[in-house]
């Protein structure tokens, strides 16, 4: 993989990863017409994903700060931010129970797949296009019961082309959870498990065997340079894309990547 391709690719993976337009599945079509598929593998995934977090770090650090800040206050009873930080670990029991017994199966069936990608695209397409026409009444907080079924649907979502942030974002939404609160929710809720993911791989990604390799596809490993544009490439065009977002989801005029994914989806069926 050239630095080239490690920047587009980079971009990719940033812009996509808070629209609601799946980025793993942009970044395997992104792989695919570059032919680096087996080139880094699962190794530049990773990398990019941990940009975007830190991205979110970045954008969100007066969220952040706030929980950490009254996470460890007790007046005797939970207050906001105690709260906040119990639906995020609720949140976080379905991804947990899906990586750690089914990471590896997933892998080895989906990845690399487009037909699976342009199906989920579809899929994804659907369910934003459900909240433009569905409207529950509004509530302000998020519950642990919404926490654990937007959680469910982060899960679900480890399958390429279905969008993590479309997935948890619009069902939220169909819930009746507040807008406003929402996206911020659904960026802060993926930082556990991608930071938990790279902490795993982290031997994998400074220096992969050979086995790690031919597992993940990979005929060699990324070059440093490689790694590092890919890596900035990503931060910087997430952090634009997480403000962007937050302020979409206020808006909820989601039906636009609605029609985005399901063009996207159909060329890769007709492509393949």
């Amino acid at each position: 993989m050239s630095e080239l391709e490690a920047l587009i690719l980079g971009l990719v993976q940033g812009f996509t990863e808070y629209l609601p337009v799946s980025s793993s599945g942009h970044l395997q079509i992104g792989q695919a017409i570059l032919g680096t598929g087996e080139v880094g593998g699962l190794t530049f995934d990773i990398v990019v994903h941990v940009a975007t977090v830190l991205a979110t770090l970045v954008v969100l650090w007066k969220e952040v700060f706030w929980i950490f800040k009254g996470l460890f206050k007790w007046d005797g009873q939970l207050n906001g931010e105690q709260k906040y930080a119990l639906n995020i670990i609720v949140s976080m029991i379905p991804i947990a129970i899906v990586g750690f017994c089914f990471k590896d199966y997933i892998d080895e069936i989906f990845e690399g797949s487009l037909m699976v990608v342009g199906v989920c695209l579809l899929v994804t397409a659907c369910l934003l296009a459900l909240t433009h026409f569905y409207k529950p009444q509004e509530r302000e907080e998020i519950s642990p019961v919404h926490a654990l079924i937007i959680g469910i649907a982060q899960a679900i979502a480890v399958l390429p082309g279905l969008s993590r942030s479309g997935s948890t974002i619009a069902t939220g939404l169909l819930l009746g959870n507040s807008k406003k609160n929402l996206a911020q929710f659904s960026f802060l809720m993926v930082i556990p498990p991608i930071v938990g993911e790279a902490l795993l791989d982290f031997k994998h990604i400074v220096a992969p065997s050979a086995e790690y390799l031919a597992e993940h596809g990979a005929s060699e490993p990324l070059s440093v340079s490689a790694i590092i544009v890919g890596f900035i490439a990503a931060f910087v065009s997430g952090c634009i894309a997480c403000k962007w977002m937050i302020a979409l989801v206020k808006k909820c005029k989601l039906i636009y990547f609605a029609i985005y994914c399901a063009i996207v989806g159909i060329l890769t069926l007709i492509l393949l």
